[in-house]
């Protein structure tokens, strides 16, 4: 079941979230109304180009989420990459926190996330990326401040939780801890092991996540590859 976490883009679009994926020949990338995540079979020569198929306008991108750097194939450039740190869940599941604030997010509030999640950048969000999976949130006042959700789904038994953010101004109240907990409390009622990827050098995240369970299962990095001019 670890390995795979290796690939976790592939093996979720090739996979339990095959659905959710638009083919080109030996490489996939999800709808992009939910994001860009992209992945190759492989390196070779035929994978490569059906990835770069995969990028279908100028100011288009995708992103990639590999154990090394992506290399890009002929028409595309990397245009930036980031080290990430995937972490896995090793603790205790929890029960279901019982808070009234806690509220199931739904499409009335699919601008709030969208907003929220651009304020914040706990990373890429498109216009229907709250539709991967049950998400999570508290309001002041009708003002959405945080929420929690999950995204992929690299094998059964795995999910990973995502899009963690909080309005700066609600920050050290425990929104993140609280809605985290009610994501995982889902993943263990249907016997799922939570993990999650956060930038390597976010060493708050970090620190929250191992304070929930978490330790680190090894290094990723994520490569955007867009257009070359």
């Amino acid at each position: 079941m670890s390995e795979a976490l290796d690939r976790p883009v592939w093996n979720s679009l090739t996979g339990l979230q095959a659905g959710l994926a638009i083919a080109s020949g030996a490489a996939v990338r999800i709808d992009p109304g939910f994001g860009p995540f992209a992945a190759a079979r492989d390196r070779e020569e035929d994978a490569q180009t059906a990835l770069a198929a995969l990028v279908r306008a100028p100011g288009d991108e995708i992103w990639l989420v590999e154990a090394e750097e992506w290399p890009a194939p002929s028409g595309l450039t990397v245009l930036r990459t980031a080290p990430l740190l995937q972490m896995v869940f090793e603790g205790v599941p929890a029960d279901c926190p019982e808070d009234g604030r806690i509220e199931l997010l739904g499409e009335s509030d699919a601008a709030a996330m969208y907003a929220l999640a651009h304020a914040t950048r706990p990373g890429p969000w498109s216009t229907t990326t709250h539709r991967y999976g049950p998400f999570y949130g508290v309001k002041r006042d009708g003002r959405l401040l945080a929420m929690a959700g999950e995204r992929t789904r690299p094998a059964k038994g795995l999910a990973e939780v995502s899009g963690v953010c909080t309005d700066p101004a609600a920050r050290g109240e425990g929104l993140a801890t609280l809605l985290m907990r009610r994501v995982m409390a889902d993943f263990a009622a249907r016997g799922d092991r939570p993990f999650l990827h956060t930038y390597a050098d976010n060493a708050e995240a970090i620190a929250l996540y191992e304070t929930l369970g978490y330790r680190a299962r090894r290094e990723m990095v994520v490569t955007v590859l867009g257009r070359a001019e």
